[in-house]
């Protein structure tokens, strides 16, 4: 696959998988969840059966993507192992598996590390303020819980996405300090791939009675995430949630340069379809960017792969 220039703009072909959408967070905000033990589990066989006729589109990430089961849960390990299991069947299948599936701890980050390129976890804010409000049932998202998996994925040299959600009730310097969190950590392990600036962007699910962030603001983020952010380490947006084509077009000239995971559903944003490949292509066109598609880790980061994983890797980049 073609490596990024300065007049390309990037995104991954991509597929989600979710094992569960159960989860013991309650945030507000959230339009994926549901409630513990209402969710099915899915199976190695299920999962097949969708990745199978994916080995001929083109698709190169699998995202796992998983709602969390509690640390303490009696099913925690049996849910970890799936998640682990499903990893090792894409790989199998000649997929490269990208886990999102909340916190982990430092061994289970360690296992995953062998049956996935990158892994991802968003900050959101790391304001304690959000702990009374959006928050206030959603006891993984603790700041200073989240940022130690950002330490931990630099200890285990973890290719690694994150960012922020913007627009919760979080304030403007809670998105300097948290960018600035990063930059550091950045700066210190050398791991982080992607920051991706999300737009709040209400759902039918949520009890969050708050509107959509205001994408006219999105370039202006961009540009100071842009300065706050170095330089090798990519702003990514949603363009879903991005639907003016030329507000697209101001946050990409404004520093954003990936499009993140294009595939056929936005688990996370149900209500707002992915703009497909061919649509992007034509807007980024029309102002000068060319859209090429990218592998789920950089190439600076092949050489943190073990030796199963980087002719995965190898093989793709061809």
């Amino acid at each position: 696959m073609p490596v990024s220039h300065s007049a390309t703009v990037t995104y991954s072909p991509a597929y989600t998988i979710v094992p569960t959408y159960e989860c013991f967070n309650r945030c507000t905000y959230c339009n994926f969840r549901r409630e513990p033990g209402q969710s099915p589990w899915m199976t190695l066989w299920e999962a097949e059966k969708i990745l199978l006729p994916l080995q001929s589109q083109k698709v190169c990430e699998i995202l796992i993507l998983s709602g969390e089961v509690h640390p303490r849960s009696p099913l925690r390990q049996q849910w970890f192992e799936r998640i682990y299991d499903l990893c090792e069947l894409a790989l199998s299948l000649g997929f490269l598996p990208h886990t999102n599936v909340g916190i982990l701890s430092f061994t289970e980050m360690e296992r995953l590390k062998n049956v996935n390129v990158s892994l991802g976890l968003m900050l959101e804010q790391l304001t304690p303020a959000l702990l009374h409000t959006v928050h206030r049932h959603a006891p993984s998202k603790l700041p200073e819980t989240r940022l130690q998996q950002l330490i931990w994925a630099g200890e285990l040299q973890i290719p690694f996405t994150t960012g922020l959600l913007l627009g919760i009730g979080e304030t403007q310097d809670d998105w300097w300090e948290t960018l600035n969190a990063i930059s550091e950590l950045h700066q210190r392990y050398d791991h982080i791939q992607e920051v991706i600036l999300q737009p709040h962007s209400p759902g039918n699910q949520q009890s969050f009675d708050w509107g959509a962030f205001d994408p006219h603001q999105l370039p202006g983020v961009i540009t100071k995430a842009r300065e706050i952010l170095p330089p090798d380490v990519t702003i990514q947006i949603p363009p879903n949630l991005v639907t003016d084509p030329q507000w697209l077009l101001a946050c990409i000239a404004a520093g954003a340069r990936d499009l993140g995971g294009i595939g056929p559903k936005d688990e996370v944003n149900p209500d707002y379809p992915h703009v497909q490949e061919q649509a992007l292509k034509t807007i980024l066109q029309s102002a000068g960017w060319e859209l090429v598609p990218r592998l789920p880790i950089y190439p600076q980061f092949d050489h943190w792969l073990t030796g199963d994983l980087q002719v995965a890797v190898e093989q793709w980049r061809g």
